[in-house]
């Protein structure tokens, strides 16, 4: 495994393709300037030695050379032993509702972007926990399975969007049944699922059955609600223009409202707790209040260990090129002019 040590050195990669553009630029001014001097055969007999080849190579030299400098401020480190190590542990799954109604912008930016936010500042707060993740709307898909990732869970979780399932509605009853799957060990008494929606239901199934079955299976069900009761309309944008809202079968504009009492319903059955969502601070600080006092399962977790640093490799290699540059001339060697390996005569 490779850890980068200083991601923030990467920009200076973009220094490179400027100055291929650069160097691009200036041989087309330096060919309409030897043109206007002199036409192409005569150069040629003025400057016999003259190499078309090693400019670009210099510059070749000029930009591993900075490439490998660059990677060795940023430092990539590798993981050269894997250990099984004890942790201990809640697992928790959360359930996210990417239907269209989370589109709605009656909370900034809108509800799904809220709820991706609320996710990650909950993930902040774990330590040792073991994480899921689960996208629903009309149907249940699984996103991650249970890991100690916390990284990998970020990025599936900013991947997630309202097109990502065909299917629209919000059958928070399948996402229930797909959670029960992801507890993976018997023993495990703290099973917990977050489900962050605006409690929008539109399964023709029976979520009281759902909700039961979870919690016979040790399931603790929390809700946390994203929107406004008020309710507002949803924007169908386009390039991040609203082009219409969207309209039902009468074509009236439809109003998406915050079912805060479907999702404290659940929370009821499940055991669990209704946290409005609208106060980020505030719900994650209750929710880490409310996991703190579960108590903890121990779990063994492979990870990798003794990172070691490798950016003397880099360093290395980003002198050597620029050592060669500098002795890389730009008329030609004798010894490759007769083996013409450019043909250059």
């Amino acid at each position: 495994m490779i850890q980068l040590d200083e991601k923030s050195y990467l920009y200076l990669l973009s220094v490179i393709p400027v100055m291929v553009v650069i160097f691009v630029l200036l041989q087309i001014w330096k060919k309409r300037t030897q043109r206007k001097f002199a036409d192409l055969g005569l150069l040629k007999r003025l400057t016999p030695d003259r190499s078309n080849f090693k400019s670009t190579l210099k510059l070749i030299f000029i930009l591993l050379g900075l490439a490998s400098l660059t990677m060795a401020l940023v430092n990539p480190k590798m993981g050269t032993k894997l250990e099984t190590v004890k942790r201990e542990g809640v697992d928790i799954v959360f359930a996210v509702d990417v239907s269209k109604s989370m589109l709605a912008e009656d909370i900034a930016p809108n509800r799904l972007e809220k709820a991706k936010r609320l996710v990650s500042e909950i993930i902040n707060q774990l330590a040792s926990d073991r994480i899921g993740i689960i996208a629903y709307a009309g149907q249940a898909f699984p996103q991650l399975p249970i890991t100690t990732d916390y990284g990998a869970a970020k990025m599936f979780l900013q991947n997630m969007n309202t097109d990502m399932l065909s299917s629209q509605g919000t059958a928070i009853d399948q996402a229930i049944e797909l959670a029960s799957t992801y507890y993976d060990d018997e023993e495990q008494t703290n099973r917990v699922l977050f489900i962050i929606s605006d409690g929008e239901d539109h399964s023709e199934g029976n979520v009281s059955n759902a909700v039961e079955d979870a919690t016979n299976e040790g399931i603790r069900i929390f809700t946390i609600g994203v929107g406004k009761t008020k309710g507002a309309p949803i924007p169908l944008k386009r390039n991040g223009i609203v082009e219409s809202l969207k309209k039902d079968s009468q074509g009236e504009v439809v109003i998406t409202k915050l079912n805060e009492e479907v999702l404290q319903e659940i929370a009821d059955e499940g055991n669990g707790e209704y946290i409005n969502g609208e106060n980020t601070d505030e719900a994650v600080e209750f929710i880490k209040e409310q996991l703190n006092q579960m108590d903890k399962k121990e779990f063994e977790a492979k990870q990798f260990a003794e990172f070691k640093d490798q950016f003397q490799w880099f360093l290395a290699a980003g002198l050597l090129f620029l050592f060669l540059d500098i002795f890389v001339l730009d008329r030609k060697t004798k010894w490759l002019k007769k083996l013409n390996l450019f043909n250059e005569r």
